[in-house]
Order: structure tokens, then sequence, then C-alpha cells
């Protein structure tokens, strides 16, 4: 029997991972200072607790969030097929919408921590630039996590190549030639376009096409898992667990690395994989879970995962502008941080999914009028 036909409870699992990844991008954003890097004023010894910290919260990574996106795209369409055009369509709409306000709102907002760090001029002078609003609308620039969807975007472009893997689960082992031509090819993009205009457009280019990898990934792991009505064996989950342990052990070299330098890594290549493959490894750890009895609070829960991730530097901006003139360890200020922006993004999440006129910008709730509401609506609840 198809584990489509299965309980509901055989979900939780992902919804278990999309909470984590909305919740490991608050925790990978708070444990960096005000300018986005590992503490480089701080003594060695005062960036170990908060570099080991983002140790953790880094194995979920974006990469985690797309192939979730991708694994849920594949599942609804066993419930409902539909044509290509058909999906590109829905998908544009249910994504490009929430992009553009938030898009259009963090630019002025940015303003704010850039007067108080003292570049509200330059803000002002980037967020009056033409081109700089080609790169807010293409790339995702407008703010450090809103590349998110124009990569989703991008990479659901090529799904038919993921239901391929998901009928032939071997194909997703193309996540490492991916991978790996996006590591030969990504330094020779920025040693040769450094100064060009051309380079993030070139890198987002090669990001996109090489995270077909992971596409083809979620396709394997929904295949797999749908021949598993039987449930999986053990040795699958403890082999799987002693990847994660060996690849975690890259992560911590990589980790004492930047402690001792206070800049971040990019040339340890052990370091690069364990990142990347990371996000695979929990993918199929929570797999082999599934059958497992999970609290049902986290479907709950897991809702309002895309919003806390769009929502969250709203509220870490006011964070860091309130420690910008208090002497504080790093690992005291990340802990501020967390106690504020954890509970005070989660509450505004839940008020704007109580405003029906809101609730979309958030992934929750129907579309503005401007959109064709039969065909959006109808998906919205085959998709709850």
């Amino acid at each position: 029997m198809s584990s489509f036909a299965t309980t509901s409870e055989r979900h939780i699992w992902i919804d278990a991972l999309r909470l984590f990844a909305g919740l490991s991008m608050v925790g990978l954003h708070a444990t960096a200072d005000a300018a986005g890097q590992p503490y480089p004023d701080a003594a060695p010894s005062d960036r170990i607790a908060p570099l080991l910290l983002r140790s953790i919260f880094y194995v979920a990574r974006t990469e985690l969030f797309l192939m979730i996106s991708i694994l849920l795209l594949l599942m609804s369409l066993h419930r409902v097929p539909r044509t290509y055009r058909q999906v590109i369509k829905f998908q544009v709409g249910r994504l490009l919408a929430p992009f553009l306000f938030w898009t259009v709102f963090y630019a002025p907002y940015g303003l704010m921590k850039a007067g108080q760090f003292g570049y509200g001029s330059a803000e002002i002078d980037r967020i009056s630039d033409l081109g700089v609003w080609a790169k807010f609308l293409l790339l995702g620039d407008v703010k450090y996590h809103m590349h998110f969807i124009p990569t989703l975007l991008g990479l659901i472009v090529f799904f038919p190549l993921y239901r391929m893997s998901e009928k032939q689960p071997l194909w997703g082992l193309a996540v490492v030639p991916c991978l790996l031509l996006k590591h030969l090819l990504e330094g020779a993009i920025y040693s040769q376009f450094w100064h060009s205009d051309a380079l993030p457009y070139l890198i987002r280019i090669l990001k996109v096409t090489t995270y077909i990898g992971y596409g083809m990934a979620a396709g394997a792991v929904l295949g797999i898992w749908n021949m598993s009505a039987r449930g999986l064996p053990k040795s699958l989950f403890f082999f799987v667990l002693a990847c994660g342990v060996f690849l975690f052990a890259f992560k911590l070299i990589s980790t004492a690395k930047v402690i001792q330098s206070g800049t971040w890594e990019y040339t340890y290549v052990p370091g690069y994989w364990a990142d990347l493959l990371m996000p695979v490894v929990l993918l199929i750890g929570a797999m082999c879970l599934a059958d497992k009895l999970w609290p049902e609070w986290i479907s709950r829960a897991a809702k309002y995962s895309f919003g806390i991730y769009l929502c969250h530097p709203i509220f870490l901006d006011l964070a860091e502008i309130a420690l910008q003139t208090v002497e504080a360890s790093p690992m005291l200020q990340v802990i501020f941080e967390l106690a504020w922006v954890v509970p005070t993004t989660a509450l505004f999440v839940f008020c704007i999914s109580r405003i029906p006129v809101l609730a979309w910008t958030i992934g929750l709730g129907p579309l503005p009028q401007i959109l064709p509401q039969r065909t959006i609506q109808t998906h919205l609840k085959q998709e709850k």
C-alpha cells in the first residue's frame, strides 16, 4: 500500500523538519554580529560558545527548506495531478506575491538599522538605485534571507527531473556531482568576474542549476518513503546517524578555524561538503523516523515556519539596535537576541495569520483578488 494512504501521523516528520528549519534560521542569524560577521572584535575564547551553537543551528540551512518545499510539491502532485504549466503558474502566484510584499517592506525598513549604525546615507542611495532594485527582485538581495524565494522558484522550473528521481531514487545521488560542480566553478566565477556587475547573477545561476541536485535528492527520498509501507530497516537510520556525526566533525573543525581567526572560513573543503550534505542527511534521517510517534503540536506549529523565516529580521534588527551601545559578550548577545526574537516573531506571525487581508504574506490564507482565485483557493484547500 502506498505511504500516501497511511495515517496523517506519518507526515509529522516533514512538519518537524519545517519547524526546525524555520527556527534554525533565526538561530543562524542571531549567532553573528550586526554586520553578519563572527564577532571579529571579541577574543577567541568569547567566540567559542556562540559559534558552537551556530554550528548546531547551521545543520539545517536554507537548503533543507528548499528540499522540504520540493518534497511537498511532489506530494501534492500525487493528490492532484497537474500539467507543467499549471504547476508553474500556481507556484509563481503563491510565492511571488509574498516575495514582492516583503521586498517592498524590507527596503525602507532597513533604513532604521542603517541610520543607527552609521550607513544611513549609503542605504538611501542603495534603495534609490533602479539597478539595485533589479537585484532585489531577481536575487532577493533586499535582506539576507530573501534569496530563498527566487532560488526556490528557479528550482521549481525543473520539477519534472525530481519526479524522475522519485520513480528511480538512484538519481538522488546526483546531489554529489552537482555540489562538486558548484565547488569547482564558484571560485573561477568569483576570480573572473569579481569587479563585474554580472557576478551576483552568475553566482545565482550556478546555484540554481547545481541545486537541482537537492531537488533530485528530495524526489529520491519521497520515492523511497512511498515504497516503504512496511517501514525502513533500523540499520538505515544508524547509518544515516553515523554519516551525520562524521559530517558534523568536519563542521566542528571549520568552526574552530572561525573561532581562531574571527572570519568566516571559505577554503576548508571538508567543511564545504559537511555544510551542504548535512541537510540531505537530516531529511533522510527524519524519513527513517517517519513511523515513530511524533507530537501533534508540531504540525500545528509548523504552518507558521515560513512566516517565522520571512519575519524574524524585523525583530532581529531591533535587538541589534538595542545592543549597539551595550557592553556584552557575544554569548550574552545571542541569548538576548534569541529570547527576544523567537517569541516576538512567533506572536507576530500568529497575529498576521489571523488577519485575512494579510495572512497570504506568510503563505497562509487566500491570495489577493488580483490573482486567479478559483485556481489558487482550490490548491490551498488541497494542500492543507
